[in-house]
């Protein structure tokens, strides 16, 4: 995996690059997810993408509410 540099603005904004968004296919006005990993990482995943895992995972599987939760909390360790 690759990195790029970037600076956060005063009001905590940051630049996704170019590439990143191309490859991801994120576009202005589009929703992310953001989370925090317990060793300080910080993950932005496109709402699509997220959605898309979330649905695989629970293919065949009646799941509850908490259930769905947790899975969430999990993938963003």
């Amino acid at each position: 995996m690759h990195g790029f540099h970037t600076k956060v603005s005063s009001n905590g904004r940051i630049i996704i690059p170019a590439q990143f968004r191309k490859e991801l296919g994120i576009k202005a006005g589009d929703e992310v997810i953001i989370s925090k990993s317990e060793n300080g990482e910080i993950r932005i995943t496109s709402f699509e993408y997220a959605l898309k895992r979330l649905q695989e995972l629970a293919k065949g599987k009646p799941m509850g509410t908490e259930e769905l939760f947790q899975m969430r909390r999990e993938e963003t360790i």
